[in-house]
């Protein structure tokens, strides 16, 4: 008898394309998980959760959703083993979402310290979207849609993953059916969750314009590697050199594979004599070797955006089935399925 596979959920918002901070926050280990066969996985493009702040500008959104699925195929999403799926395509989430709204506060929405982190960050005010304030449960409605158990996602999701067990368990209560599944986090290693800026700043963002994209030509990737902040102290090769906070050596440490070589370039840099330019060389070839496969499978894709819109719309179609199901269940529990529509 085979063994019942667990299924994941998880995703990412249209708003412009990936870049080498994503692929080490998740990307990287969707792949991994995908290949282990353990799991049916659906990856999500939130294109309904992006427009919750960008409502005015959707054109962003719809030219962003061909990028982010290239981005996908070229690091090996693969839509024989997961389901690629555009979250406005599937009408199941929005009643799912309305259905749980019903089940909690706006204080408890208040209380979420992901929800007022990015309130802050993106400086609303009081001016607060309201499709923006109430993501958290349209999240919910995404993961449960699915029955997913695992999520993978970085540490400051994690309130975002109690809200939605919250629901579930306030739902199978009230309507006395265990049919919501309790999602758990599958969280980064410590310290690889999140990369930095080229400069410098503690978050690698497209907002920031600090970032090295998956899509970058060789040209691209070499200058932004060349302009990265090091160490101001650093002013000649002679000079002892430091390498906390050396964005150059950060990027060694996740990339590089030979990490006795960077331990002797560490050893090298401190105790004085190597160079800013020299070991920024390095890590270009570095990143080159991770980056140029995944450069020349995106540009295959690229050529063939009609295998890519086929890809999409055959996820979404299964995507479609089993949120439905998931929904006729909801219905029929809160016993407002009258005419068995679903």
């Amino acid at each position: 008898m085979a063994e019942e596979k667990h299924v994941i959920l998880t995703g990412d918002r249209p708003t412009g394309k990936l870049h080498i901070g994503h692929y080490v926050g998740s990307l990287k280990n969707r792949v991994e998980l995908q290949n282990t066969g353990k799991y049916d996985t659906f990856i999500m493009i939130a294109d309904q959760q992006a427009l919750t702040d960008n409502a005015r500008d959707p054109e962003k959104i719809r030219r962003s959703l061909h990028e982010v699925a290239l981005d996908y195929l070229a690091v090996g999403i693969d839509p024989k083993k997961s389901t690629i799926l555009v979250q406005s395509q599937i009408p199941a989430l929005s009643e799912l979402t309305m259905h749980y709204l019903n089940l909690v506060t706006v204080a408890r929405l208040r209380r979420n310290p992901t929800v007022k982190t990015e309130i802050k960050q993106k400086k609303f005010g009081e001016s607060v979207p309201a499709g923006f304030f109430i993501y958290p449960v349209s999240q919910a409605a995404d993961i449960t849609a699915f029955k997913a158990d695992t999520v993978p996602v970085g540490d400051d999701q994690e309130p975002m993953l109690e809200q939605t067990r919250e629901i579930v368990r306030t739902f199978n209560r009230i309507y006395q059916q265990d049919i919501l599944v309790e999602p758990e986090g599958v969280f980064p290693p410590k310290g690889q969750g999140r990369i930095p800026g080229l400069d410098g700043n503690a978050k690698m963002s497209k907002s920031l314009g600090n970032a090295i994209y998956l899509s970058d030509d060789a040209d691209t990737v070499q200058k932004k590697v060349m302009s990265m902040y090091t160490d101001p102290t650093h002013i000649k090769v002679s000079d002892p050199g430091h390498v906390e906070g050396n964005t150059v050596f950060t990027y060694l440490d996740i990339f590089d594979p030979d990490k006795e070589q960077v331990a002797k370039f560490k050893e090298q840099y401190q105790a004085g004599g190597l160079g800013d330019v020299k070991i920024k060389r390095y890590l270009n070839e570095v990143l080159e070797a991770e980056l140029e496969p995944i450069r020349k499978r995106r540009e295959e894709y690229a050529a063939n955006l009609d295998y890519v819109d086929q890809v999409l719309k055959e996820g979404s179609a299964r995507a479609n089935e089993v949120a439905n199901q998931t929904l006729k269940e909801v219905r029929d529990a809160i016993g407002i399925n009258y005419f068995g529509r679903l």
